[in-house]
């Protein structure tokens, strides 16, 4: 009746970790407890497999509650001083929680299988709300170190759109209680706390659903379930919004200068020039599936990206889906994937009749003399490498496959460090980053994330080698850290992005839980860190040891192996190191004259200022249509005090239910120094006598005596009257504000 399941981050890795950690083991009460649960659920298992339609599952789901709610399966309360996300404050299990189904969700944001997950629990939250009597509650059980500093969990929060309550369990303290095994792990409870199901892995959607529904109908059935909702805060309402957001890959396009970037986070695609000028924005800010003119394409989280000429490949990750890019016929096309996840370890098929699972990143490779004739993905959701013929063709030692075929190439579908001479015997551990090494080398360089490992596949005879990193043990993904050597000897935490440099003959790596660029020869195994301290920040220079990076998520080589460009993901930014002269800039993106698929249909509010924003009264004024208004920054920062270079400081323009009068404008914008003007155009066709324009500032400046630094928010409210008659003039308006 349900659906078998796809076991995620690997169970091997759960118990490893369930081995490698001592403290706070359950006690023996706690212990019997839990095996009794065990035992229960294993005999519903049993009998589900012989449920003849819904009523007679629903049924035997039934009877199990009725059984394990008499027993004494009551689980322990959340510590006291554990960091809680998206709460007013820690949450209680014993009385806030109390008269609630609770689904506690112990996952891990690297791993793919969790992320598999979120959609699911992001279904059963729209279905059932607080009031119905359902809570989910995220509690994060980190496999990395860096996973474990809130401020790291508060970003993937953010990525990944999380809205319900997450508890910070950074010493596994509940995970060993529970005696849970591996990510992702669903633990479902009764109104009293009590454990009723566990859920191990992704893939369980049908059965979490049935759980779900016929345990709050037998409580509510009972007097048991509580209507009270559940104070939430969310994290992201704190924040501004951002230029960038949650950057994914980036590629250059060595024929014009230009890059692409996976801007994940607004679900769009940017095409830059060199200096950070946007060409075209494609998709966002919301997530969708559509193709067509990519003045109407959405994405959902896309990744990795490839440019050439005017043809752009991506990785939308989260549509499980290969997308095009026609620059020239201003089209969007679907080359692989169906829009959901698939399980398919094999493929074969073309187009959207093959489904696939979470591409991360993509590599062009070459078939003979045809240049540019595969297409490699990174399959992070399968565990594999993948490559659609561009061309017809074969794989070396293999069959032919006509243009537009998607099939595996390497990986055995297993999540291992297992390397082989035969490809489909090898294992990946969620492979993220690819890059093609041509001429000497003729092989696919991998950024093997969870098994923190760079590997090799040679493009000769598939042949799958590791290069640096790792261990021997094919089923150990603890074998992490920081540390410049040799092979084995170095250690990476999960690296994200691999960039080829063919002038240098030198690999570039994102060691993204570093927090670090690092290099490595692949002559001599030798891998050392090139740029970064290894702590999460936001320092710009003055030279690559003392820059500073925020879990980079992608290396990409320009303007002919003279400088790095870096997705520096968590710090929303693309920054530049100049091989040369071992400098690092931000590369300063502007929207000016962009085609903008998000601004061309309906301008949406730009700006969300913090809540302790001042609100400033401007004297009305009466203008024309057709008239320019030229807002200057009037603004005094207190003694002391400069804008924070490369802080997304921003101004954005708003007029609530009046969005006509920002059609085809820029609403919103950088602010570099406090000389910028907002220039801001009046229709010629006005639809109403006057309204309230707000000028929202938001500035990040910093103290150069005392170095403490401060985010401030200003909403200047201008009054506008307007006039009937359609006058070509321009007026300068002061906005002055003294802190």
């Amino acid at each position: 009746w349900f659906s078998v399941a796809n076991v995620g981050c690997g169970g091997r890795a759960g118990r490893s970790l369930a081995r490698s950690l001592s403290h706070r083991r359950p006690t023996v009460r706690l212990s019997v407890a839990m095996a009794a649960a065990q035992a229960a659920q294993a005999e519903l298992e049993a009998a589900l497999l012989t449920a003849h339609n819904l009523p007679h599952t629903e049924r035997l789901i039934r009877q199990h509650v009725e059984q394990v709610d008499g027993a004494d399966f009551t689980v322990p309360e959340f510590e006291e001083g554990l960091e809680w996300i998206n709460t007013d404050g820690p949450l209680h299990l014993h009385t806030d929680l109390s008269g609630k189904v609770v689904v506690l969700d112990f996952f891990t944001y690297c791993c793919i299988n969790c992320m598999h997950l979120l959609p699911d629990l992001h279904a059963l939250e729209q279905k059932y709300s607080h009031e119905d009597g359902l809570v989910v509650v995220g509690v994060h059980s980190a496999k990395f170190p860096n996973e474990k500093v809130l401020e790291n969990i508060q970003s993937a929060i953010l990525r990944y759109n999380i809205t319900h309550p997450v508890v910070n369990d950074a010493d596994a303290n509940l995970w060993h209680e529970l005696q849970v095994t591996c990510w992702p792990t669903l633990v479902i409870l009764g109104p009293r706390g009590n454990r009723l199901f566990t859920l191990m892995g992704e893939g369980h959607r049908e059965k979490l659903f049935s759980f779900i529904s016929v345990t709050l109908k037998y409580y509510k059935e009972k007097g048991k379930i509580k209507d009270q909702g559940i104070k939430l805060k969310l994290y992201k309402d704190s924040l501004p919004p951002s230029s960038l957001l949650f950057l994914g890959k980036i590629a250059v396009d060595n024929s014009t200068g230009n890059l692409a970037i996976a801007d994940s986070g607004h679900h769009r695609i940017l095409v830059i020039g060199k200096h950070g000028q946007v060409r075209y924005s494609i998709g966002g800010k919301k997530s969708g599936w559509k193709d067509g003119s990519i003045l109407e394409a959405t994405f959902n989280s896309p990744q990795g990206i490839l440019m050439k000429d005017n043809i752009i490949y991506v990785a939308d990750t989260e549509n499980h889906a290969i997308r095009k890019i026609d620059l020239t016929t201003e089209k969007v096309s679907t080359i692989a994937g169906t829009g959901v996840q698939g399980t398919d370890k094999e493929g074969g098929k073309t187009g959207v009749k093959q489904s696939i699972s979470s591409p991360w990143d993509l590599a062009f490779g070459s078939i003979g003399h045809a240049e540019h004739s595969l297409l490699f993905i990174a399959m992070a959701g399968t565990h594999q490498i993948w490559v659609i013929f561009l061309e017809d063709g074969k794989l070396p030692g293999g069959t032919e496959y006509k243009k537009g075929t998607c099939v595996r190439f390497a990986g055995n579908g297993h999540e291992e460090n297992r390397n082989n001479s035969y490809p489909r015997k090898s294992g990946f551990a969620q492979p993220s980053g690819l890059c093609v090494a041509p001429r000497e080398w003729n092989c696919l360089f991998v950024a093997d994330s969870e098994s923190s490992t760079i590997r090799s596949v040679s493009l000769k005879d598939g042949a799958v080698k590791n290069l640096v990193g790792g261990e021997r043990d094919p089923m150990n993904l603890f074998a992490f850290g920081d540390r410049d050597g040799i092979g084995l000897n170095a250690k990476l935490q999960h690296p994200l992005g691999v960039a080829w440099n063919e002038k240098t003959k030198l690999l570039y790596v994102a060691d993204s839980y570093n927090h670090k660029i690092k290099v490595i020869n692949p002559k001599t195994k030798h891998c050392t860190t090139l740029a970064g301290t290894g702590k999460a920040s936001n320092v710009i220079g003055p030279n690559f040891k003392q820059a500073t990076f925020n879990e980079p998520g992608d290396v990409c080589v320009g303007e002919n192996g003279n400088v790095l460009y870096i997705a520096d993901t968590n710090n929303h930014q693309i920054k530049v190191l100049d091989l040369e002269r071992e400098t690092v800039s931000v590369l300063p993106v502007t929207f000016a004259d962009a085609v903008d698929s998000s601004q061309s249909i309906k301008p949406k509010k730009a700006s969300r200022l913090p809540k302790s924003a001042v609100s400033v009264q401007q004297t009305p004024l009466v203008v024309s249509p057709c008239q320019t208004l030229q807002f200057r920054l009037k603004i005094e920062l207190p003694e002391g005090a400069k804008l924070t270079e490369g802080a997304p400081s921003f101004w954005a323009l708003w007029a609530e239910d009046h969005e006509w009068l920002f059609v085809g404008q820029k609403i919103d914008g950088e602010i570099v120094n406090l000389e910028n003007e907002i220039v801001f155009v009046v229709p010629a066709q006005v639809q109403t006598n006057e309204l309230v324009l707000s000028i929202d500032v938001c500035l990040y400046f910093c103290n150069i005596n005392d170095k403490k630094c401060q985010m401030k928010g200003i909403s200047f409210k201008q009054p506008l009257e307007f006039s009937s008659t359609c006058e070509e003039i321009i007026s300068t308006v002061d906005l002055p504000f003294n802190f």
